[in-house]
């Protein structure tokens, strides 16, 4: 014997279609010779009203006699009950696994509940035919997700499942970036014939969020009177233009709510719930139900006790004698054409799951009985077998059940009772005339992998019209476009925030970004900060106007320092050019010469080759140019002391002690250019960091310190000759060049000293440039200070450069 039950007082014309799936299941069942030949099973139909006293009293009356209400006495016939299916609701089927189980009376209940509301371990007899709602949580976090939907409304029943489903949804919506905007309760009954104060402040308090625009998407937890009382609260705010609110929302619904119609509200617009995502639990159209159902009519089965109800309230006419015409019920109204939301001809989930309760139930006494066929312990008369067959015998048979049913699904329990399947998700779609389709776009799948647990078909689903077909939005404020990022509001939630731009070197390229960030090395921001740009790679060409005027100076000085070679080496017999050793004159101008050249490396794209030879090349040319001028200052001084009496100076003069002091300081150089190739040498890099929106090619000079080095070095012989050259300028000598190079160290200090702070303030090709110009500077000073006096004596004073015009100067 089985037992259904209905979730609210009275008769709810769709809910009808539950006791409709028990008897087109164990209609077929009885007709099929392959199951339970010879046996026929029957049920009967029981009714809690909602009401907890009447659920323990109707599952006592199952196991009680017939007539009266004694359990556990049997002196009379009795129920042969073998199985429950009931409740839809949690409350129900608890107080009922509370009875049932002390008898391991199997019971399967249709409804999908959450968990922990019934334990496994305390109610091993109670078996889901449908899964829990763990997974319908996941597929509502993926749906706001996929939409962007971070400010959610929630209207939940007010009990004990309602308490969890919030305490549950708040925890997954803080690990997902989504705020509740609002948790109204709704109570669990309705009482509409006393709007006493309870309701108003119900009133007042659904008001508010029903008209927060923000909040476009909202979740509705409950059973199917949950949504029933949700549009009565709306009608009761709003019973002028009821039938054309725009209440814009996107409702989205759990699977133990259906969208019915009752009482008045019959005759109430559904228009807002048009484009309502609704979890279900799975189903398929059976059209052999339809065919079942069509030709019912008043009558055709005198126990159904619940038809002249349901008849009355699905046609609005009565049965009676005293019935006017017009108002009574005639019996050959169709149940085919009404409205979905009135009564449906195709099964829904929960009558689904109900009809394949009956199955397995019909397969588990198959298996029983073939069981008992193959132990060859068959009774003669198949019916004996269940009227000796024990409630708690079932329990093996239906741990390892294992079938497809009529649609070829598998139905089979795991290890926690339950029957797979996961969950359907509809999009509602509402006809003008009330009545509405469900189209499936998607489907929850139970166990699968970590994203792949929800899939639907998003282009397909339907809004509602007041979006204009436009995706609607659900945040607390409009998003931050790219390059702003979030900033939190004091003292509200993390989904309500101000934008913010990014800071300076930032960028966000995503609307609704936390935080910005960095472009990668080889790019820069844009100037709105909403992506980044390649970064232009620069170094110092010769194509460029700076490049190619440095290129032309240092031509141009090589030219001079060319003719003026060239000059002296015709005049080289005239006492100007003899004086002050000949071969270091020439060795100072082709120094200077290289030098005004080697600038050159410095120009163009860096490679392997000029970086090792930049630094290293103008280092040694420099040290021979400043050795040059040194030794030329000590053979001045050298001079002067051999001319004193009993000097013995008179044997270092000569070409030998000036070679040695050019070779041996230039040695101390090429020594530490050496160390620096051979520990750290320069290499062709790029500098990122530098320029905001340029990436620098340039000569990395591998060791910091050797370059200082040879700076410092170079440094150091310059200003011993400055000391030197100071001290001698007075001299009296024939042409004493003490002076002149005097000036000329001057010049190339002040350069020199001016570079270190110069170099280390400029990036990019600026830092090439200071360089550069360094070493034309530098050498140009030596060549004019030391070789101009000269030069205008040879060309535009000849009469000087006599030898009785040496003598008289020295006389003076």
């Amino acid at each position: 014997m089985l037992c259904e039950r209905r979730e609210s007082p009275g008769v709810v014309p769709k809910f009808y279609q539950h006791a409709l799936a028990i008897a087109f299941a164990i209609n077929e069942i009885n007709k099929n010779p392959k199951i339970l030949p010879n046996i026929t099973l029957g049920f009967h139909i029981c009714d809690s009203y909602s009401n907890l006293w009447m659920t323990y009293r109707t599952t006592l009356n199952l196991l009680s006699k017939r007539l009266r209400f004694v359990p556990n006495y049997e002196c009379d016939g009795k129920k042969s009950l073998l199985a429950v299916i009931g409740g839809l609701g949690s409350d129900t089927s608890v107080l009922m696994a509370d009875v049932l189980g002390l008898y391991k009376i199997p019971q399967f209940t249709y409804g999908s509940l959450a968990p922990g509301e019934i334990h496994t371990s305390q109610h091993p007899y109670l078996y889901h035919m449908v899964p829990t709602e763990d997974p319908q949580y996941m597929g509502i976090i993926r749906l706001l997700q996929h939409f962007r939907w971070i400010w959610v409304g929630m209207f939940v029943v007010d009990n004990e499942s309602g308490e969890h489903f919030v305490q549950t949804m708040e925890l997954l919506f803080s690990q997902n970036g989504i705020c509740s905007a609002f948790v109204q309760r709704i109570p669990q009954q309705p009482n509409l014939d006393d709007l006493d104060e309870t309701v108003v402040e119900v009133l007042l308090k659904i008001y508010e969020p029903l008209t927060n625009q923000k909040a476009s998407a909202c979740i509705v937890y409950g059973e199917s009177v949950t949504m029933v009382w949700l549009r009565t609260l709306i009608f009761l705010q709003d019973q002028e233009n009821i039938r054309y609110s725009e209440y814009r929302k996107v409702w989205i619904t759990t699977t133990q709510i259906d969208f019915i119609l009752t009482g008045p509200q019959k005759y109430w617009d559904l228009q807002m719930f048009e484009g309502a995502i609704a979890f279900m639990i799975h189903q398929k159209d059976l059209l052999q139900f339809g065919e079942f159902v069509q030709p019912i009519k008043p009558g055709w089965n005198e126990r159904d006790g619940f038809l002249k109800d349901f008849w009355e309230q699905i046609f609005d006419c009565f049965f009676g004698e005293t019935i006017p015409d017009s108002e009574k019920c005639t019996g050959e109204e169709k149940l085919a054409g009404l409205p979905e939301p009135l009564f449906g001809m195709h099964l829904t989930g929960h009558s689904y799951s109900i009809y394949n309760a009956i199955y397995v139930l019909a397969h588990t006494f198959h298996e029983k009985y073939t069981s008992r066929l193959r132990q060859k312990t068959m009774i003669e008369n198949p019916d004996v077998l269940l009227q000796h067959l024990q409630p708690w015998q079932l329990h093996p048979f239906l741990q390892r059940l294992s079938f497809n049913n009529t649609e070829g699904e598998t139905v089979s329990f795991n290890e926690k009772r339950e029957i797979g399947g996961g969950f359907d998700i509809m999009n509602v779609v509402i006809f003008p005339n009330n009545s509405f389709h469900q189209v499936k776009i998607g489907r929850v799948i139970p166990g699968a992998l970590e994203g792949d647990e929800v899939v639907i078909d998003w282009d397909s689903i339907v809004w509602h019209r007041g979006f204009n077909k436009v995706v609607p939005i659900s945040v607390c404020n409009e998003y931050c476009h790219p390059g702003f990022q979030k900033k939190s509001k004091e003292g509200e939630k993390f989904c309500c925030y101000d934008c913010v731009l990014c800071p300076a070197g930032r960028i966000s390229n995503q609307t609704d970004m936390d935080d910005c960030f960095k472009c990668p090395e080889d790019e820069y921001p844009k100037e709105n900060k909403n992506g980044c740009l390649p970064k232009l790679v620069i170094f110092l060409s010769y194509e460029e106007p700076l490049g190619w005027s440095l290129v032309s100076v240092a031509l141009s000085f090589s030219l001079i320092t060319a003719w003026v070679i060239g000059l002296l080496m015709k005049h080289k017999d005239t006492p100007i050019v003899k004086a002050n050793n000949r071969d270091l004159t020439y060795t100072l101008l082709i120094s200077l010469l290289l030098c005004f050249l080697s600038s050159l490396l410095f120009l163009g794209r860096p490679g392997k080759l000029s970086c090792l030879l930049q630094q290293p090349a103008f280092g040694i040319i420099f040290t021979v140019a400043v050795s040059c001028v040194l030794a030329k200052t000590i053979t001045v001084v050298m001079a002067f002391m051999a001319t004193k009496p009993g000097s013995n100076m008179k044997k270092w003069l000569g070409r030998r002690t000036a070679n040695c002091i050019v070779l041996s300081c230039s040695l101390g150089q090429l020594g530490i250019c050496s160390v620096w190739l051979g520990t750290s040498p320069p290499f062709p890099a790029f500098d990122m960091q530098s320029l905001s929106e340029e990436i620098i090619e340039l000569c990395n000079g591998g060791s910091v310190i050797m370059f200082y080095l040879v700076l410092s070095y170079m440094g150091f012989l310059s200003l011993i000759c400055f000391m030197l050259a100071f001290l001698a300028r007075k001299l009296p000598d024939s042409f004493n060049e003490a002076k002149f190079i005097t000036f000329s160290m001057v010049v190339f200090c002040s350069v020199w000293g001016s570079f270190v702070p110069a170099y280390l303030s400029t990036k990019g090709k600026q830092m090439v440039a200071v360089e550069i110009f360094s070493i034309l500077a530098s050498s140009a000073g030596l060549l004019i200070c030391i070789f101009a006096p000269k030069i205008y004596i040879i060309l535009l004073r000849p009469e000087l450069n006599t030898k009785e015009q040496i003598r008289r100067w020295k006389n003076k």
